[in-house]
Parts: structure tokens; C-alpha cells; sequence
């Protein structure tokens, strides 16, 4: 890894650098919303606001995941840099490792900097005229409270080799054709819920790519159109209709959990899966780079906290 970079070594020029970026007008209190009203404190980097109405102090960590932390800057930076640039992830172990911080701290970065990766706000719908998105499901993980009956209340079949859905938890991915994923935790791979989130985030006028799952049927009438592939008949393409950019997006979360996370609590697994959201939407095939998408992440670290007592098993 290389951390030659001036805002890695020093804290002044780490303080400069994410005021930079948060601030390129100005800096604005996050109390009150004051642009360039504010003054120095004796504390480097503090400033108090000099709206008659606020009177605040702030610095640029406030209002955004690192608000009251005690970890230097610098660190921080490291950490996003180490985050956005580990394709299947960087586990809170290897942060503590690589960053010589305690597990607890490392833990409290990764989850910190993962609320800063997700989407936050309205999202345009994805696909259009002409566009395709691909829609599939996976299961991945038991679920914390198991049940002997699928969502339509039949009992589970038994699967071969443990494979199948039996009280997994359900991940739902749109992925638009050479652009961006979104990715979802359900509660349930029922039809209603997937339609529902399909309908909720594809333009209306979209080619839908599907397998051939019961989910799907009847979006036909609801999109531009709704083309499958056969995966149990051995038919993975036919023609542009594929679900393949689905299926590789699922293929490195996996990975990635499985051989770099090897745990993670079900009440967590949305903020694991934002950040694969993340890195796969800042892809170098985009035109990013390991910094441009460190840069992202910190930008999107404002308006966002997370608070725990405690930690809960990353």
C-alpha cells in the first residue's frame, strides 16, 4: 500500500485535505448552515460560528460519521483508502493489523465508513428506452430466528448437499448493464416483495433480464419488456439476454464475505452490502481509480452517524 501522500502522514495536512473536500466554498457551520462566518478557537482545526443565533463550535468532522471520535485524521483517511481500494473488502482484523489501532477501533471505523459508502436520498430509476437490467436473488447466511416453512407456509423440501433457500437470508440485486447495482436484504424472496422493488427502482421503459424464477412473471406488462434465460435447462445467454453482470456482482460479494468477513450479524448485512455496492458502482471499467473512490467515500461520509454502545460481531 502506499501512503506517501501528504494528508496520510501529517494531521494538519489531513485537516486540510478533508476541509477541502467538504468545504471547497467555504466553510459552512453545520449548525446553522453559516457560510464563512466563523472564527478560529485556541484548538487547531475548531472553529466556532459567528451567527449571533448559533454561536456553535464545529469542526469539519462534525455532522458526518466521524463526529466525536477521538481517532486522527489520518487514520481515518487510511482506513477509507483501505476500504474503497479492497476489491472483496478489508475486515476489521486486517484494519487493527494494518492501521496498529485496537479491534475495537477498527471495527468502529469499517462500520463507520460503510454508512459513508451507502446511497444516500432519492436515486433515478435505473434503466430507460432501450436500457436492460438484470434482476436476480441469492441467499447467503442463516437467518437469526430459523423456520421450518418457506413464505408461502409449506414446509421446506430438503435440499441436496444443504444447498438451497431453507432459512437463508434473501439478497435481491438490479444490476443496470454496464452501470451501477443496487442491492437489497429482504425479508422473504416472495413475488410481491421482489416485484415491488423492481417496480420501485426500473424505468418503466426497460428491457428486464431475468432466469427463469416464478418472481418475475408478470412484469412483461409493467416494463418495456421481460426476457429470461433457462439456467436449469444449461442456457445462460441467448443472444444480449443474460443475467451474467448479476451473477458476477453476487460471485465477488460472496467471495468477499465468505473468505474475507467469514462473519457478519443478518442486522448488519445491508451496510455490507452498501459497500459492495459502492466499490462495484466506482469500478475502474468506470474510470476510477483507488482514489477517486477513497475521495467518494469521504465526500459522502456528511449528514450520516452511526452510534453504538458497543460492538456487535463484524
Amino acid at each position: 500500500m502506499k501512503f506517501d501522500a501528504p494528508h496520510f502522514r501529517d494531521e494538519a495536512e489531513a485537516l486540510r485535505y478533508v476541509e477541502a473536500l467538504r468545504w471547497p466554498g467555504g466553510r459552512v457551520c453545520p449548525h446553522c448552515g453559516t457560510i464563512g462566518g466563523e472564527y478560529a478557537t485556541k484548538r487547531e482545526g475548531r472553529y466556532r460560528c459567528g451567527s449571533k443565533g448559533c454561536r456553535k463550535d464545529f469542526t469539519v468532522k462534525t455532522g458526518t460519521v466521524m463526529e466525536s471520535s477521538h481517532i486522527k485524521l489520518t487514520v481515518w483517511l487510511m482506513a477509507f483508502y483501505l476500504m474503497a481500494a479492497s476489491k472483496k473488502g478489508m475486515s476489521a482484523h486486517q484494519l487493527h493489523r494494518s492501521l496498529d489501532v485496537t479491534y475495537k477501533t477498527a471495527w468502529f471505523l469499517a462500520h463507520r465508513i460503510r454508512a459513508a459508502m451507502a446511497t444516500g436520498g432519492l436515486t433515478s430509476p435505473m434503466g430507460g428506452p432501450g436500457g436492460i437490467v438484470e434482476a436476480d436473488e441469492t441467499y447467503f447466511g442463516k437467518v437469526d430466528v430459523p423456520s421450518d416453512r418457506n413464505t408461502r407456509g409449506r414446509k421446506f423440501r430438503r435440499a441436496k448437499h444443504g444447498r438451497g433457500p431453507a432459512n437463508k437470508r434473501a439478497v435481491l440485486a438490479l444490476v443496470e448493464r454496464g452501470g451501477n447495482v443496487r442491492s437489497f436484504h429482504i425479508p422473504s424472496a416472495d413475488k410481491k416483495t421482489v416485484q415491488d422493488i423492481v417496480l420501485e427502482n426500473v424505468h418503466p421503459e426497460t428491457r428486464l433480464h431475468t432466469d427463469e424464477s416464478r418472481l418475475y412473471g408478470g412484469l412483461e406488462n409493467k416494463l418495456g419488456s421481460h426476457e429470461t434465460v433457462k439456467h436449469s435447462a444449461g442456457e445462460y445467454a441467448r443472444g444480449d439476454v443474460n443475467t451474467n453482470s448479476a451473477e458476477g456482482y453476487f460471485s465477488v460479494f460472496k467471495r468477499g464475505m465468505k473468505g474475507t468477513y467469514q462473519h457478519c450479524a443478518e442486522k448488519h448485512l445491508h451496510r455490507y452490502l452498501a459497500e459492495f455496492d459502492f466499490r462495484h458502482n466506482t469500478r475502474t471499467k468506470l474510470g476510477f481509480s483507488d482514489a477517486a473512490r477513497a475521495k467518494l467515500a469521504v465526500q459522502g461520509a456528511e449528514g450520516k452517524r452511526l452510534t453504538y454502545r458497543r460492538t456487535h460481531g463484524a
